[in-house]
């Protein structure tokens, strides 16, 4: 196996189609094809799924990407030390978060490490689903539960607090009661949050004005007068038009834990981003915690 052909299937697996990745590495697109296929021989395995819209990672094309990112970062180490040029990371992180966490709490960090390290690209996906981390789905997932796939190192990020919210100036709802008031709430699927047992707990003559998945959303309806709706303090804070009622239980938080696979935890750029993340969210502990299986 040569290096040459492990740099031209991380153009093909970045780029998506023969044509771009030969562009980016100035050669030919027949000559991409013919060393895509040495090296899919060599290893016994299709690394792609060839389909009208360019080309998708196989399992085994998954599998492999986090070894040749390495592979990468090895040679360009190793080409900046011999020309002592100072270390410049580069490459893409596909970051994982719910919709409210990526936008608010991410994009600022997001917007710093890409001004420091201009040559990396952050993908950010926002999305309920647990993407899988093992078929590089994501590189980095922010999650309000913990992680429990193999492999995978986590760690509790943080605990971010949750509160009460209506429109300004509108009236205030009377705990236990809650009748002729409205509520903004989540969707069915997600009935089983514990800030919707403690709405309707709280305010159990209410009825329901509107459901949805989608924090933002549920800030901005609870804004215009729609109803009672529990957001995420840091969220609610980017919403002027909201005030938080002030009840003697507040509704519960939630934590957000951080993990990644085990495969990248000498990734340079992955490391750099968790370290600002963490530097920014969360209170730096003794030691990351880790969910393999040893």
């Amino acid at each position: 196996m040569e290096w040459n052909d492990v740099e031209i299937f991380l153009a093909i697996a970045r780029h998506g189609t023969l044509g771009a990745a030969a562009r980016s590495l100035g050669v030919t697109q027949p000559t991409m094809g013919r060393r895509l296929k040495v090296l899919e021989q060599a290893l016994g395995q299709a690394l792609f799924q060839r389909t009208a819209d360019g080309f998708v990672l196989t399992d085994e094309g998954n599998a492999a990407l986090a070894h040749a990112e390495r592979m990468e970062e090895e040679a360009l180490s190793l080409q900046r030390a011999l020309s002592g040029q100072e270390s410049r990371i580069s490459g893409t992180l596909r970051l994982s978060s719910s919709d409210w966490f990526g936008t608010h709490m991410l994009t600022p960090i997001i917007a710093a490490f890409t001004q420091e390290h201009p040559l990396v690209t952050i993908e950010l996906i926002t999305d309920s689903r647990l993407l899988n981390l093992s078929r590089r789905e994501a590189d980095l997932a922010f999650r309000i539960t913990p992680f429990k796939e193999p492999d995978v190192i986590s760690r509790k990020l943080l605990h971010i607090d949750y509160g009460a919210y209506i429109a300004k100036g509108a009236k205030r709802p009377t705990v236990g009661d809650g009748a002729g008031f409205r509520l903004v709430t989540m969707d069915e699927a997600f009935g089983s949050l514990p800030d919707v047992a403690w709405l309707r707990r709280t305010f159990p003559k209410a009825e329901v004005a509107a459901r949805s998945n989608n924090r933002d959303a549920q800030a901005r309806l609870c804004a215009q007068g729609a109803g009672i709706a529990v957001l995420p303090k840091p969220l609610a804070k980017a919403y002027p038009d909201l005030q938080e009622l002030r009840l003697p239980e507040p509704p519960p938080g939630r934590d957000t834990h951080v993990g990644y696979h085990r495969d990248l935890k000498r990734l340079t750029r992955l490391r750099k981003l968790l370290d600002l993340v963490i530097e920014r969210l969360g209170k730096v502990e003794p030691h990351i915690a880790s969910s393999s299986r040893r």
